[in-house]
């Protein structure tokens, strides 16, 4: 997934303009995204074969997203997530966060 970065004042940007949202320049350059963010929303969807799940997920770098959140039997507000790829379409899966250990 790319991303367009202002290099006037450093902000992200998705989907592609001609010009920066943030401070309307059109100094602009493409950039890879991280490919993680955390769920802001979702909704399941009842109305084909299979139910899915859609999100709006806010990438870590800050442009937010509507996608299909996969794998996920039971999806929550604030989880993290990671962009995968599946039938050539980007989509974003729940990523496993590790216990918490006792120190």
């Amino acid at each position: 997934m790319m991303l367009q970065i202002c290099l006037t004042c450093r902000r992200f940007q998705h989907h592609p303009r001609p010009i920066c949202l943030a401070c309307g320049s059109s100094d602009l350059s493409d950039t890879p995204a991280a490919g993680t963010g955390v769920v802001d929303s979702f909704t399941v969807i009842h109305r084909a074969e299979q139910p899915y799940i859609l999100a709006r997920v806010r990438l870590t770098e800050g442009p937010i997203v509507l996608t299909h959140l996969i794998d996920d039997p039971n999806p929550a507000c604030d989880q993290p997530v990671r962009l995968d790829l599946r039938d050539g379409l980007a989509v974003f899966r729940p990523v496993a966060i590790p216990p918490a250990t006792m120190e």
